[in-house]
């Protein structure tokens, strides 16, 4: 470490050190306002997106349930355009549209769209046991139980335990579909959906 004996001698050694660091110093503030501004400019821009986002999903849904002209065509392209949740909403809001008139397949293609679009767990549950019902509905039980096994955390293990029994009795499976029930009826299932699996239980040995 260097001493120096008065003001003079530390001007100088400041001086050196800027002949001898100033372009680096120089770099180095340049860079990290740059990084600085860059991130300010890309918080900014995610969050006027989000907003956009939110409205265009708003404009959708709104015209979903006005049964507006041109309305399951636009949400159709929201769904295909839009990552994130606000697509897997869409999605969610668009196959209940074509599963109440009875048009499976749709339902089924905007379910596994919905899937794509999003990477949130619990989203996913949602959309894949609305999926699973569907694919009952449309005889299609093997694709069910293979979409409920991607169904993870505890919360679900009742009502996916509940779906999958319905996918085995659709195969004539009665002794998959009692398991199943029994499975969640000693979950942790909600009184409301216990009693009901307990209800199936016993209607199959009627």
């Amino acid at each position: 470490m260097e001493i120096y004996e008065n003001e003079n001698d530390q001007m100088e050694a400041v001086k050196r050190f800027f002949a001898e660091n100033g372009k680096a110093l120089l770099v180095g503030v340049v860079i990290g306002i740059g990084a600085l501004l860059g991130w300010r400019y890309w918080n900014n821009h995610k969050a006027d997106s989000a907003m956009v986002t939110s409205q265009e999903y708003q404009k959708v849904v709104s015209g979903l349930n006005g049964d507006k002209p041109d309305t399951l065509a636009n949400a159709e392209k929201f769904v295909t355009d839009t990552q994130g949740s606000y697509g897997a909403f869409a999605a969610l809001e668009l196959a209940q549209q074509y599963a109440d008139k009875s048009e499976l397949a749709k339902a089924a293609a905007q379910l596994q769209q919905g899937l794509k679009n999003t990477k949130d767990d619990n989203l996913q549950a949602v959309l894949s046991l609305r999926l699973a019902r569907i694919q009952i509905q449309q005889k299609q039980a093997d694709d069910a139980l293979k979409t409920l096994d991607v169904v993870k955390g505890e919360g679900w293990k009742a009502i996916v335990a509940d779906v999958r029994g319905e996918a085995l009795l659709s195969k004539g499976d009665r002794k998959g579909a009692r398991d199943a029930w029994s499975q969640g009826v000693a979950s942790n299932a909600s009184p409301a959906l216990r009693e009901m699996m307990q209800m199936k239980i016993n209607n199959l040995s009627s």
